[in-house]
């Protein structure tokens, strides 16, 4: 899911110049497919929900899709920007940089992430984007996993409806990203599991099919000796799960947790890692946690944040 301006196999040929267009649930399949040939496990569910949940654009050409690029509006100051591919046989032809063009315009002045590779990174730095941070991809099938013992006074429930708005408000100061619609819709997708401490709600982790498997994100906890707190909504969802593939994408950078050491142990080793990047707003003030008592322990996507 990074942004990465990745190279896709397509036999078609022509002079002519791409058109660029916004994406309909129409190209889903030809977008799945070029997924495919990049080596990233999206179903075609996967690329709808991230669709309906942002604003995709697409090169064509001939008829034919030949590149894709999306944006999320995380309320009116943060976005990010993420699923854009372009074909094999037009590389070279500028079309990753006019696609990356019009989801900027898209968003605008917003405050603007995304997570690139070493090969993307220098054409976003040249688009005004900085080094802010990093991400670890965590992912594997479950082996036997380590049971988490909540001090008392803490337990995990399943959510409520009614617990939307308390988890997206917890959601927002953890990430400094409005969370309101995004767990709306990551509500009729998933499953949520909630923390709770004498009846306040201190953490949750959401829980849905993705890729080869399943993914867990966003994970949002309070603070706790160990990550004691977000270890237990991770490992509510590993147990019983030995040998399902399951992921997670862990936020790393200055000040923030690192608890990759305990994913690998659960037989989720890191497999990636990959760099964030801000664009207009310093690298300075989103090199570090949002906020220091709750934090941010797992994504949605890469791309969606």
């Amino acid at each position: 899911m990074n942004v990465n301006m990745i190279a896709t196999s397509n036999p078609i040929s022509s002079t002519a110049f791409p058109i660029y267009r916004p994406m309909t649930s129409a190209d889903i399949a030809t977008a799945q497919k070029m997924s495919l040939a990049v080596s990233w496990p999206h179903r075609l569910e996967d690329w709808q929900f991230a669709l309906d949940a942002g604003t995709g654009f697409v090169a064509e050409l001939d008829g034919a899709v030949i590149g894709t690029g999306l944006c999320w509006k995380h309320g009116t100051k943060r976005a990010s920007l993420g699923l854009v591919i372009v074909s094999d046989a037009h590389q070279g032809r500028g079309i990753g940089r006019k696609l990356m063009e019009t989801l900027i315009e898209e968003v605008g002045s917003r405050v603007t992430f995304l997570h690139a590779t070493p090969e993307g990174k220098p054409l976003y730095e040249k688009l005004g984007f900085s080094v802010c941070g990093m991400l670890k991809q965590h992912q594997g099938r479950v082996t036997e996993t380590a049971p988490v013992t909540l001090p008392h006074g803490i337990r995990l429930r399943d959510a409520q409806h009614e617990d939307l708005a308390q988890l997206a408000a917890l959601a927002t100061r953890a990430t400094g990203l409005e969370r309101q619609a995004m767990l709306a819709a990551l509500f009729r997708v998933g499953s949520c599991a909630v923390l709770e401490q004498n009846g306040s709600i201190i953490g949750f982790s959401v829980f849905r099919l993705f890729g080869r498997g399943y993914v867990i994100g966003p994970v949002v906890a309070s603070a706790s000796p160990e990550d004691l707190n977000a270890k237990a909504l991770i490992a509510c969802w590993l147990k019983g799960r030995e040998n399902e593939y399951i992921r997670v994408d862990v936020p790393v950078g200055p000040g923030e947790s690192d608890i990759n050491d305990w994913l690998a142990a659960q037989g989720l080793p890191c497999v990636d890692s990959v760099v964030k990047m801000v664009r207009n707003a310093p690298a300075d003030e989103h090199s570090g946690l949002p906020n220091a008592d709750v934090r941010w322990y797992g994504l949605i996507t890469q791309a969606m944040f």
